[in-house]
């Protein structure tokens, strides 16, 4: 079976989404800094990003992340893979090529089972946002955790770690990937 595994990328002062998000800046003004190591960095930043889909069988994501995200992820979806978005407003499916997104109102157990489900013995990625990696955490659904730190201040904006994640998570560090780009850290979450 394979991991639950969340990632996102975040400036050093913990900041997952810039301020103001909206449909004209989907990850907040500024936010889009947060994601040049994928699409402007060195070789190593392309090989970590690489990761993200390798051995990848199901996307889970909240409904505001979905909401900004949908129309730069163009026709295909960006994921190829089937996706669950966490909501509390129902919505029919959505197939953008071979990207399926279907929405779960029923919980972060349900999105996750679902997901399972259709990863089969892959693992399933919790991309974000912020809340809904916060409520993985919290129920205790995630094995690994990635961390790709910008350096970069923001000040203001969504802030990852914002809400409460449970009683002191524990972390095991099981691999860094420094670049000039980003610091790309990765936790076993202990239980």
């Amino acid at each position: 079976m394979g991991r639950v595994i969340a990632e996102i990328s975040m400036s050093a002062d913990g900041i997952v989404a810039g301020p103001d998000t909206s449909t004209e800046h989907r990850l907040g003004k500024g936010g889009d800094l947060l994601h040049e190591w994928m699409f402007e960095g060195t070789d190593a930043d392309t090989e970590v990003a690489a990761r993200l889909f390798d051995g990848t069988g199901a996307f889970v994501l909240g409904r505001a992340m979905f909401d900004v995200g949908l129309e730069p992820w163009g026709d295909d979806g960006t994921f190829k893979k089937p996706c669950f978005v966490v909501t509390h407003r129902p919505h029919e499916p959505v197939i953008k090529g071979p990207t399926t997104f279907t929405f779960v109102t029923d919980g972060v157990e349900s999105a996750l089972r679902q997901a399972k489900a259709a990863a089969g013995a892959d693992n399933v990625v919790v991309m974000g946002g912020g809340t809904t990696m916060r409520e993985f955490l919290h129920a205790g659904l995630v094995d690994e955790l990635r961390l790709h730190v910008v350096p970069l201040l923001f000040g203001a904006g969504v802030r990852l770690f914002d809400g409460a994640v449970g009683d002191h998570v524990k972390l095991e560090r099981t691999g860094v990937h420094e670049t000039p780009n980003a610091t790309h850290l990765t936790f076993r979450v202990l239980r």
